[in-house]
């Protein structure tokens, strides 16, 4: 058997994207899929994606771990980190060693360093001159992203971009808005419906997200759909 190389898995990735980009997808499942992948193709420990709602707030959609979520959150309590800095920007922000943040970084600095995170990448969800969010990729050790890997990870970003935009949305602002907004309610149902599992089921929050991610797969439902199923209690899985 031919080993699968890092292009091969690549291009899976793309493809898998694109699969999901279809009629009613949902954009939370999307973005998960984007930072799983992501922490397999490159050289992270983990991942997350934040995106804006209708009054430029970041706020956590998406991530690999419950450690990077906690930075990531930190980020935003502290308005001050290199997320913020690249939605603010629309540029890649990359701080091969933590210990080198400014001064006005210094909260994101101690949270990571308290998580074991020693560098940070933020990309850009953008299109065109619009950008939504950002992709974070975090590492346990110091050091720079290789150029390649951060071209991939703009491109996969694009991607999931165009998938929640679409180009039509540019030019109809609300509806910009309203796509942002289905997807950031998702996330606070899917946050309440894990709390829910993790204390029924005795699991942790990323085992109790797994089961919930299981169950909508499984049943072709959204994830929004389950979510919404278990905080009003007429679904019990």
């Amino acid at each position: 058997m031919i080993d699968e190389t890092r292009e091969d898995r690549l291009i899976e990735t793309f493809a898998t994207l694109a699969d999901t980009l279809v009629a009613g997808y949902d954009v939370v499942e999307l973005l998960q899929t984007l930072v799983e992948s992501c922490a397999g193709l490159f050289d992270i420990a983990a991942a997350g994606i934040l995106l804006a709602d209708e009054n430029g707030e970041l706020e956590v959609v998406a991530s690999t771990s419950e450690a990077s979520r906690l930075v990531e959150v930190m980020q935003l309590s502290a308005r001050a980190g290199p997320c913020v800095e690249c939605f603010i920007t629309g540029s890649v922000v990359s701080l091969p060693d933590v210990e080198d943040s400014p001064l006005a970084w210094r909260r994101f600095r101690d949270s990571a360093r308290e998580q074991g995170f020693a560098a940070v990448h933020a990309i850009p969800l953008r299109l065109r001159e619009t950008t939504i969010g950002a992709l974070n990729l975090l590492s346990t050790v110091p050091g720079a992203l290789r150029q390649q890997d951060v071209r991939a990870a703009q491109a996969l970003a694009d991607v999931a971009t165009i998938g929640i935009l679409q180009e039509r949305t540019l030019r109809e602002s609300n509806s910009v808005r309203e796509q942002l907004t289905i997807a950031l309610n998702s996330r606070v149902l899917i946050e309440q419906a894990k709390g829910v599992i993790s204390h029924s089921r005795g699991v942790s929050m990323e085992d109790a997200f797994a089961l919930l991610r299981n169950h909508a797969r499984s049943n072709h439902l959204l994830l929004s759909q389950v979510a919404q199923g278990l905080v009003d209690q007429t679904l019990v899985i």
